[in-house]
């Protein structure tokens, strides 16, 4: 079984130049401590689980 330190290393940071906010379509920023990518325009903070972003708003956490 996998633990948390390798679903951290699975996420490959080349796919945050592919990836867009979905409802600002603005660039993220990776938050690697937090694993999530990061959207300052929506302030949105989308996870990343077991490597993989999960680009859905509704799973989102709003920025403090």
């Amino acid at each position: 079984m996998s633990d948390a330190s390798d679903a951290t290393a699975a996420f490959d940071r080349r796919m945050l130049e592919a990836l867009i906010c979905p409802q600002t379509h603005a660039t993220l920023e990776y938050d690697a401590a937090r694993q999530e990518l990061i959207s300052r325009p929506a302030g949105l903070a989308f996870p990343i689980r077991n490597g993989i972003p999960i680009m859905l708003i509704d799973e989102a956490r709003v920025l403090d």
